[in-house]
């Protein structure tokens, strides 16, 4: 990435800003009330819908338990990552990603894929902004009816900012942390006449830590367009450009006790040359919506997007503290990604009564075109003549651009070039066709009925072996739901689902040998929910849920093999979010969580991976006065088991942050986040035993956002 890209984004913002502050508002020509959005807008579950579920469904009468955390939430409480968000939230928690992706642990099924953006996958593995959103959905359990393949323990969109017809206003903040890092980041949206918009949000970051070497730089920019084509049509047409660079640290290793080595808290096991990722990315999204009739309403989208990434690094393989305590492995490789997503989307919704009943149909079809070209080339020690090699733990470790002294005191350099693992080239085409009903059977009780069909075809080209495979698999995807409402403002409900996920995965590796040969990840959620408007302004949810998970997981043993995994996960989630007096918001979770490996090639009986028994989490706002408030927070989260042997473990821990805000009253706001008032030593995840993150200590950040 270079600097003139971070200046030309912020010129770009700075003039924009300027220019929408001298144009005049015509925010009552707003085009709100020609099509209906499906948008959350700060409300709560009486009135609120949310837009992963197609239909504009209120979130009370949905058989599903799900969040929501809009724009102004994550202004207001300062998040600044996916991860952040998903701290406060019930039955999910943060898996590492090492260091270079996003990776959610839905009601203990780890995911990498299950992201969407405006409701359309976004599978290609990053670290993914919130600069330009609108809101983030969260969705607990199978998903498969809307979402097809994956969707497995739960799906992550993010809904974008669109331009606003009619509308001028403009927005830019910044910010900078105790660690170094900062940013910037503009909105601004132009309504240039009464039938078209333009909007633009964009953002630059330069990245620090606690961690040594720690570094990067990012940039985003969001450009949309809206045009009412008729009263009856919209059409939202959007691009982003996203440049990603930061260094990799994949974390700790475990010792004796299973636990990570407090002791090398900050010994960084990687090279400050070669622990890196990129991202350069081009997404384009077409929305066309059109009204019909006022009982009927349609849209298609059209996705493309273009990504090119790069992955490379070592990490700790290996340790023993009993046998060698001052002596690490390092392995490593390099990775490179070029994709293309092309991706059409379309659905009808219809009202009508029959049989004495309400129906919303709902019918919908998706088409996915997928090229990928991947490689990996291991790591390679001229010492060792492998991909593995010892070095004494030392901070900084003793190695710096792939060459290094070993622990025996010899010289040793690795090489990218000479141990390819992979190399393949991937077409990927599915086809897919949902229908649901949602019926309205008296006043007070709702019946959902769905199901999905997807077909699923993927062409592995292995270009070692000059070998051409190919797989095709077809899933029947269903989903049931019943909705009982005593009161109008209380609903009481039951639903089961399904989802899948077919063998080639997240990383649409390499299907040969036995591999082959293995049937597609199956998942089932039986779910019972309370949802509860205790008034307009404050909700509360409650859901009880099991989830059988069959899947083929990296076996702690040998990461070059499967073990098929037979799991059960049953727990129940709490959730209240909303105004309790005039002057103080609150937003607790409450997670309870237990599992069992019902089959596998191992012992049986053990605690899924990622699972920890209690999570909870609590943050709230108090008003003082009309321009003052202050928030504070806190999360714990139970021990959880790094690996599926029960071997290796993260140890319990609880966070406390803390929040002060000044309004003034020419629209600015001046917020100061503190992070980890306790200064708290901990472990949030850990992708394998020896990568256990290093939880961050206390940082302060100062953030400013003026309004034009």
């Amino acid at each position: 990435m270079h600097q003139s890209n971070i200046q030309c984004v912020l010129r770009a913002v700075t003039l924009a800003v300027v220019a929408v502050s001298a144009a005049p508002s015509n925010a009552e020509n707003s085009d709100e009330s020609l099509i209906e959005e499906t948008i959350v807008r700060g409300s709560y579950l009486q009135s609120s819908e949310v837009s992963a579920l197609r239909t504009p469904t209120p979130i009370l009468d949905v058989p599903q338990s799900l969040s929501i955390v809009t724009s102004e939430e994550i202004l207001r409480r300062g998040f600044t990552s996916v991860s952040d968000i998903i701290e406060y939230l019930p039955g999910v928690s943060m898996s590492q990603g090492e260091g270079h992706r996003d990776a959610v642990v839905f009601r203990g099924v780890r995911s990498t894929a299950d992201f969407f953006i405006d409701g359309v996958r976004d599978d290609v593995q990053y670290y993914r902004p919130l600069y330009n959103l609108e809101q983030l959905e969260v969705l607990r359990g199978p998903n498969a009816l809307l979402f097809g393949r994956g969707g497995t323990g739960g799906i992550l969109n993010r809904v974008t900012k669109k331009a606003n017809i009619g509308e001028n206003f403009s927005q830019l903040s910044g910010y900078v942390d105790s660690f170094g890092a900062g940013g910037l980041q503009g909105d601004v949206n132009i309504g240039l006449n009464d039938t078209v918009a333009f909007r633009i949000n964009a953002m630059a970051e330069g990245l620090d830590n606690h961690r040594d070497h720690y570094d990067g730089e990012r940039v985003g920019i969001n450009p949309t367009v809206r045009m009412l084509l008729s009263e009856a049509t919209r059409l939202d047409v959007s691009y982003e450009y996203v440049d990603h660079e930061r260094f990799i640290d994949r974390g700790i290793p475990t010792g004796s006790n299973g636990e990570p080595v407090e002791r090398f808290d900050r010994v960084v096991f990687g090279d400050p040359d070669v622990n890196l990722t990129s991202l350069e990315a081009h997404i384009f999204i077409a929305n066309l919506q059109h009204r019909f009739s006022d009982s009927m309403k349609g849209q298609l989208t059209a996705f493309y997007g273009d990504y090119d990434k790069l992955y490379q690094n070592f990490y700790a393989a290996s340790y023993s503290e009993s046998n060698s305590p001052d002596v690490v492995t390092l392995d490593g490789y390099v990775d490179t990604t070029q994709r293309e997503n092309l991706i059409f989307s379309g659905n009808l919704i219809k009202e009508l009564a029959f049989v004495g009943m309400s129906h919303r149909f709902l019918v919908g079809a998706e088409y996915v075109d997928t090229s990928s070209n991947q490689d990996r080339w291991n790591t390679y020690w001229s010492e060792t003549a492998d991909d593995r090699e010892a070095f004494m733990v030392t901070r900084p470790m003793g190695i710096v651009g792939g060459s290094g002294v070993n622990a025996l005191g010899v010289q040793t350099v690795n090489d990218f070039t000479v141990d390819l693992n992979d190399d393949t080239r991937v077409g990927i085409e599915v086809v897919s066709v949902y229908v649901q009903d949602e019926m309205a059977v008296t006043e007070s009780l709702d019946l959902v009925l769905g199901a999905r069909f997807d077909q699923f075809e993927i062409d592995v080209f292995n270009v070692p072996a000059s070998e051409s495979r190919s797989k095709r698999e077809e899933e029947v995807s269903p989903r049931i739901g019943v909705v009982y409402k005593p009161m109008q403002n209380m609903s009481l409900y039951a639903s089961y689902s399904e989802s899948f996920l077919p063998r080639s995965g997240e990383q649409f590796a390499n299907i040969n040998g036995s591999k082959n040969q293995l049937d597609a990840d199956t998942f089932a959620n039986t779910e019972l929910g309370f949802k509860w408007d205790i008034s307009s302004s404050l909700s509360f949810t409650a859901a009880i849920f099991e989830i059988e998970q069959e899947s083929p997981q990296v076996a702690d043993s040998d990461p070059d093999t499967l073990d098929v995994i037979k799991s059960e996960t049953d727990g129940f989630e709490l959730q209240l979010e909303g105004q309790i007096t005039d002057a103080w918001y609150v937003s607790a979770a409450y997670s309870f969580l237990d599992g069992e490996q019902m089959g596998r090639s191992g012992p049986t009986g053990l605690r899924p991976r990622e699972l920890p028994e209690n999570m909870f989490s609590v943050w709230n706002f108090v008003q003082f006065t009309a321009n003052l408030g202050m928030g504070i927070g806190l999360t714990y989260q139970d021990e959880s088991f790094i690996n599926n042997s029960n071997t290796a473990r993260l140890p319990s821990y609880t966070r406390v942050d803390a929040a002060i805000y000044y309004e003034g009253s020419d629209d600015w706001r001046i917020q100061l986040n503190m992070e980890n008032l306790g200064d708290t030593d901990y472990y949030p995840s850990s992708h394998s035993t020896h990568q256990a993150t290093v939880g961050a200590p206390f940082n302060a950040r100062i953030a400013i956002t003026k309004d034009f």
